[in-house]
């Protein structure tokens, strides 16, 4: 055995210990006493108010919302109609031999993901062709002006009363599993028999769905669906299909049979859904507290007292809680809490943050969900914010709201990797009351370290 390796070995061994327990203090026994540094604590005041989106936010989202609902809590109402566009598909085509050229029915569907309110509450909807098309292109809000894009004075195609509970079906079919929720709403068969008959002369109008809008078929520009009396639900719609029915001679079969042609509202063309909130003043004028309210409704606004901080430390962690009032009323038709929100600068909301499809950076933008075990909304670290806004004042570069950030009910999308990709605002009925305004602060919590003197 060669004893003179083993014994390098173990001196080799020795010293990495004596390395290991002596790098804690590595680097401060090299330091002057008077330099070492202190770590520090401390809780700043933030002023917060309730900020009125004034109907008017982006309206990028996979659903149409229709109804109207008014919060029990609050005493807020919201209504809701949309417009719609119909995407073609490039391999549309009737059979060759449809029964005399007719259509048979003409219809629409409106598939409901879900609902909230009464079931049973009476709705009357009416359905207007647009004589102007939705720009593709265009960003749309949802404050959007349907007159814009339809003749009032026009008569409707249709108008219907429903309720979300559909009571023209049985319990069985109702409860089925192969029942899909939807509102079905029919069209006069002579609008879908100009639709074969056009198809029959002019192909070409339907070779895809730019070709089909800027055709003159009827419900080729969109559609209106305007939302004219009732009260007490509020639909979530996730698809909008016109079914054009037929007979015709089946080859293959060698028979006649029912057929149908379908042209969907996809994300391939534009739905903009409009909201109208009503009663929201006493909200915005209540001083004891602040709220978030969707759809389009009102945000939180936040001022961070970065002004406080000694621009000369370093801060090491903030930490941002907002904590939600519990409810007053009771009732089975009470409103979500907004599950996500954004925190999210005033002056990149202002300026296009979603137009210009941003998502949170963990820098000058965060995104927490609601803890329902504390009751509250964490940004555990928003130190870069905060170091950013201190930086801005101290350059002289601080504009007119430096120090102000907006908490946003949003809607999150993820890839397989669970990477952010898309922040849409929330459409979805929800509610929350928030520990702030005049009366209250909510609290900043700052770790920083500085250098002794």
């Amino acid at each position: 055995m060669n004893y003179k390796s083993i014994l390098v070995v173990l001196v080799a061994l020795l010293s990495l210990v004596s390395c290991d327990d002596n790098t804690a203090t590595l680097g401060v026994d090299m330091m002057p006493s008077a330099d070492l540094v202190t770590n520090k604590y401390k809780t700043y005041d933030v002023k917060t108010e309730s900020y009125a989106v004034g109907d008017a936010v982006l309206a990028r989202t996979k659903m149409s919302y229709l109804g109207r609902f008014t919060d029990p809590e609050t005493g807020t109402t919201v209504k809701s109609d949309f417009l719609a566009q119909f995407h073609c598909d490039e391999n549309f085509a009737f059979p060759n031999k449809i029964t005399d050229d007719e259509c048979t029915d003409f219809e629409l569907r409106l598939f409901v993901d879900k609902f909230i309110g009464d079931s049973l509450a009476t709705f009357k909807l009416s359905v207007y062709e647009l004589d102007t098309p939705l720009d593709p292109n265009a960003d749309y809000y949802t404050d959007i002006n349907p007159e814009d894009y339809y003749d009032p004075s026009a008569e409707p195609l249709t108008t219907k009363w429903f309720t979300l509970s559909d009571r023209t079906i049985d319990d069985s079919e109702r409860w089925g599993s192969n029942y899909y929720h939807n509102i079905k709403v029919s069209l006069p068969k002579e609008l879908g028999t100009q639709i074969i008959s056009d198809y029959r002369s002019n192909p070409e109008h339907f070779a895809n769905t730019a070709e089909w809008i800027n055709s003159d078929n009827p419900c080729s520009k969109g559609l209106y669906f305007k939302l004219e009396q009732g009260d007490g639900a509020m639909a979530y719609i996730y698809l909008v299909q016109m079914n054009i029915y037929f007979r015709y001679y089946d080859e293959e079969y060698k028979k006649d049979t029912l057929g149908l042609c379908e042209l969907a509202a996809t994300e391939e063309v534009v739905e903009a859904t409009r909201f109208e909130n009503t009663n929201l003043d006493k909200l915005l004028d209540d001083t004891g507290s602040t709220y978030l309210k969707c759809p389009a409704g009102i945000f939180t606004m936040a001022t961070i007292p970065a002004e406080q901080i000694n621009s000369q430390d370093t801060i090491n962690s903030a930490k941002l809680t907002f904590t939600r009032y519990n409810d007053l009323v009771q009732s089975s038709f009470k409103l979500d809490i907004p599950k996500t929100i954004l925190l999210v600068r005033l002056d990149d909301y202002l300026n296009g943050f979603f137009e210009n499809y941003h998502v949170s950076d963990n820098q000058t933008s965060y995104i927490t969900t609601f803890n329902s075990s504390t009751n509250t909304y964490t940004f555990n670290n928003v130190a870069r914010l905060v170091t950013k806004m201190v930086q801005e004042q101290k350059s002289g570069t601080a504009t007119e709201n430096w120090n102000k950030v907006l908490l946003i009910p949003v809607e999150t999308t993820y890839d397989s990797s669970n990477n952010l990709i898309k922040l849409n605002h929330d459409f979805s009925m929800s509610s929350a009351r928030l520990v702030g305004g005049e009366n209250d602060y909510v609290n900043l919590e700052v770790i920083y370290s500085s250098f002794n003197k």
